[in-house]
Formats: structure tokens, sequence, C-alpha cells
């Protein structure tokens, strides 16, 4: 798994964009959280180069960067969380969660459709 670094607010303009073409996962950690960990883990463990091969995975530290995590919700409309995950197809968010309810199966299908 090739982890994009989202480090600033410009960067989520490209990922919009990006969007348009094939689906766009973002990934927001919190590196000071054991439950982050695990989910970034659970999520590492269960990804398929071959299966998720036209999406493009984005990694939020938001500890480091706050300011692109606030962005983030505020951009797509969705409460802030962490872990979490967002899938973004054609500038919108298709999917997202949360916690223990990041779901890599559902990640693959909507990669997919």
């Amino acid at each position: 798994m090739n982890w994009i670094q989202l480090n600033s607010s410009d960067d989520l303009e490209r990922i919009k964009e990006e969007s348009r073409v094939n689906p766009v996962m973002i990934f927001k950690h919190s590196t000071r959280c054991s439950i982050s960990d695990m989910a970034l883990n659970r999520l590492e463990r269960s990804w398929s180069d071959q299966d998720m091969a036209n999406v493009k995975p984005y990694y939020l530290d938001l500890i480091r960067n706050r300011n692109v995590s606030n962005e983030v919700a505020e951009v797509f409309d969705v409460r802030h969380e962490s872990p979490q995950v967002l899938i973004i197809k054609n500038g919108e968010v298709v999917y997202n969660d949360s916690h223990m309810g990041i779901n890599y199966n559902a990640i693959k299908d909507l990669a997919k459709s």
C-alpha cells in the first residue's frame, strides 16, 4: 500500500478533481490513539493492491495537520472523527465511517462500482 500524504488544503481540490476519474480514499489518523493505530493496521493488512488498483489512498496525520482535518470535514460536509475513512467519487463522499466501523470489504465494493 502506497500512501499519499495529505498535508495541505491545496490537496483537497486535487482530490476532488482526481475523484472524477477514480475513487479517492482519505484515512484520517491520530498518531496518539491506539484505536486509530488498530484501524490503520487492519486496513493495511486487508489492502490488496490488485483489488484497489484504481483507488488513490491518502493519509492524513491529523495531529500534525489538524487544520487540514478540519477542512476535510468542512469541504466534504462530514463530522470530524478519528480514525476515519472517506471514499470520494465525483467530488462527493460516498462512504464515511470511523473507528471499528471502517470496513475494507465495503471500501473495496465501492471502489469497483
